[in-house]
């Protein structure tokens, strides 16, 4: 067996990194030398992602940053040096389509890709062809952007491409039947499971395809972190039918405590893209800047307590479903991703 293939989990063993929940950006990139790099970070004027944005530019990068927003980004990245903004939407194939090509035809390598952006708790929405929001946006629009700038991350030797996902992916296992919500009814933390369950299965499946060409890949929880804007459009009611708020619609005081802020949600983001550690392991998922473990039912679980949303599930990480959901991604997007 390939023990550098972290097909079914096999690889989700924490090091120990010497990190842990309280590590920010800071302490993860320390010593790091990015000069000379490209990345990407989707999503990175906001939130965690504005926050690997600066790390990176810290350490010495350039950063490309796609936005659907470009009056926010520019006001949110003012004063940022060796940081461009251009026009995506993840929800628009199109504009993934014209953003890459843009950046290729400038680029010659892409060394970090971090899929930061996404949606969280919407109501049902769908984009023109009729895929549910949260699945266009968190994990279909990222699987056509990292196909479409798959050249400049192979020339780079030595590429990383980092999807953010969520503890949220226990919520749901994929739904290869309907993943849409055609037949069966829609249900808002179904629908981000989903999603952050395919984040996770296409990290393996990219790392298994990419290690050819050292392009590796991992998926990560960011953690419980104040001062972000992801669940701003969730209803009150999920967020006080999980503990997190009281019937005031206020966050409890002792949930507040335990959140990370953006820095240390950030931190795991920056280290899955840096970290000498993890020279020669991919596919892994990933939280407080180590490998998490496996999740075989063992950790209890509390969403009033943060320090207990870990691990990841089993069939979150399986090679088959892995596989599965690359070939279906590939019919959704119309995007045929040929790593070769």
């Amino acid at each position: 067996m390939d023990f550098t293939d972290n097909s079914n989990g096999v690889l989700q063993n924490p090091l120990p990194s010497g990190f842990s929940s309280t590590s920010t950006t800071h302490d993860v990139i320390k010593g790091i030398n990015l000069t000379g790099k490209t990345a990407i970070v989707t999503g990175g004027y906001a939130g965690i992602g504005l926050e690997t944005v600066k790390a990176f530019v810290k350490a010495g990068a350039q950063v490309m940053v796609p936005a659907r927003d470009i009056a926010k980004a520019a006001k949110n990245l003012e004063g940022i040096s060796n940081v461009i903004i251009e026009y995506m939407d993840l929800m628009v194939p199109e504009s993934i389509d014209v953003f890459a090509q843009a950046f290729l035809e400038k680029y010659n390598a892409l060394h970090i890709l971090v899929n930061n952006a996404g949606i969280m708790w919407v109501p049902l929405q769908r984009d023109k062809r009729g895929y549910e929001s949260q699945l266009a946006t968190n994990h279909l629009g990222h699987f056509q952007l990292t196909a479409r700038l798959w050249p400049a991350l192979k020339n780079s030797n030595g590429a990383r491409v980092v999807n953010v996902s969520s503890f949220g992916h226990q919520f749901a296992p994929f739904d290869f039947k309907d993943p849409n919500f055609i037949t069966t009814d829609y249900e808002t933390l179904q629908g981000y499971g989903r999603s952050k369950t395919a984040n996770n299965l296409f990290s393996v499946e990219l790392d298994k395809r990419g290690k050819e060409f050292n392009v590796r890949a991992y998926s990560l929880h960011p953690g419980a972190v104040n001062g972000t804007d992801l669940g701003r459009v969730a209803p009150m009611t999920l967020f006080q039918q999980m503990g997190t708020h009281d019937e005031k619609g206020n966050l409890k005081p002792e949930v507040a405590a335990k959140l990370k802020n953006v820095e240390q949600g950030a931190a795991t983001s920056v280290w899955c893209a840096v970290s000498p550690q993890l020279n020669g392991i991919g596919g892994v998922y990933c939280e407080n800047a180590d490998i998490a473990p496996l999740d075989l039912g063992n950790i209890e679980h509390n969403m009033e307590e943060p320090s207990t949303q870990n691990g990841v599930k089993p069939y979150s990480v399986n090679a088959e479903n892995a596989k599965k959901l690359w070939v279906l991604s590939e019919k959704m997007t119309g995007v045929s991703f040929k790593v070769c």
